[in-house]
């Protein structure tokens, strides 16, 4: 993809060697773009990187890990060096634990907010060095659902998130009181089939699992892409799941409470017996301890949706919108025409004015469509 000036779109993804980083990669470069891909394990980053080439981009696989803040920006350097001025960066990096509080240790609390929350920070404040001077540019916050409606089981990832949206709101409104060309957006996402689930620490007794309904990767980068490309939206809300939990966490968060403590143990759990010789990713990358790339998708591709219905209706709500808006106005105007006569002594002429007046409605509200809705 090329901009306004012919040049083609240049692209960080932290993350990227897998789950949403990786389909999110994939998907900016099917699309022309330069893709910089950051992430810890080398075989991850190999297998993205040939990915991006396959779909038609260029890659640069740089090994980082999100927690170092001086290593995250002289890869944002290098990055500008070999592809050029940086016009999206994607923060998706993170690590997690499945567990009661009580049975996270204080380690592994710092580590995981360090590659989850300041992964994110590190990741934005690289973006922003570079983007401000040149009042331009687009920052994709990969959010969760979870960031608005905490889980039992999950307390280091929601926290981490909800210290994202937290950062993303204050960054925002700096941006707005310095009228700054660059933009800043949030994308909240619902389960997903990413392979998080065989490899994140867990002290679970069964395997865990993300809460049905479950979407693939490609769901979640599509909507990263969206969200780039429409960032003056403040969010954007990915899958049923994610608009249920967040409306429900607004109006009735005591009932969630209630709920989620009846269900949720058993919800973020398969019926197996965790492996004791799992690989876990917190402290290092587990592609490169195993010897290969386990990819984007995760070991729920039997049950996992590849579309959602609610981001084609989010992606396309103005003209949706508006076609409501005037199928009700066409619909009122008939029945006002209809009315202003006696069914009896209803004329032909009559009848024509009104369709005519409706048609005309139609043509005139056709024709301030923005073209790329037509």
């Amino acid at each position: 993809m090329t901009d306004k000036r012919g040049k083609t779109e240049v692209v960080v993804v932290t993350g990227a060697s897998g789950g949403v980083g990786r389909a999110t990669a994939r998907a900016f470069a099917a699309r022309g773009a330069s893709v910089a891909l950051l992430a810890r394990g080398e075989e991850g980053l190999e297998g993205a990187a040939r990915d991006v080439r396959e779909a038609g981009g260029r890659a640069l696989p740089l090994v980082v890990d999100v927690a170092d803040a001086e290593a995250v920006d002289a890869a944002a350097e290098r990055v500008e060096a070999e592809l050029g001025p940086i016009d999206v960066w994607v923060n998706a990096a993170f690590s997690t634990v499945f567990a009661t509080i009580t049975e996270v240790k204080p380690e592994e609390f710092r580590r995981a907010t360090e590659v989850t929350y300041f992964g994110f920070v590190h990741g934005t404040q690289a973006a922003l060095r570079r983007m401000m001077p040149r009042d331009r540019g687009t920052i994709v916050q990969v959010g969760s659902a979870l960031a608005y409606r905490s889980v039992p089981l999950q307390s280091v990832y929601c926290g981490a998130k909800s210290a994202i949206r937290g950062f993303t709101e204050s960054l925002r409104c700096e941006l707005l009181h310095d009228r700054s060309g660059v933009r800043v957006t949030m994308v909240q996402l619902p389960g997903l089939n990413t392979p998080q689930f065989s490899w994140v620490l867990s002290r679970l007794s069964r395997h865990p699992r993300p809460v049905s309904p479950v979407y693939q990767p490609e769901v979640a980068a599509r909507g990263v892409l969206y969200a780039a490309d429409h960032a003056a939206r403040r969010e954007h809300w990915v899958g049923g799941s994610t608009v249920a939990t967040l409306l429900g966490q607004r109006f009735a968060a005591g009932l969630l409470d209630r709920y989620l403590a009846r269900t949720a143990y058993d919800s973020q759990q398969t019926d197996d017996p965790v492996d004791p010789s799992r690989p876990v990713n917190l402290w290092e990358p587990v592609d490169s301890a195993a010897g290969r790339d386990h990819g984007a998708h995760g070991v729920f591709d039997d049950e996992a949706h590849e579309h959602s219905v609610q981001l084609w209706l989010s992606r396309h709500r103005r003209p949706i919108a508006l076609g409501a808006a005037l199928a009700g106005g066409v619909g009122s105007a008939l029945a006002a025409g209809l009315r202003q006569q006696p069914h009896k002594g209803r004329t032909e002429a009559s009848l024509s004015r009104t369709a005519h007046s409706s048609s005309k409605a139609w043509t005139n509200a056709w024709g301030r469509l923005p073209r790329s809705w037509r």
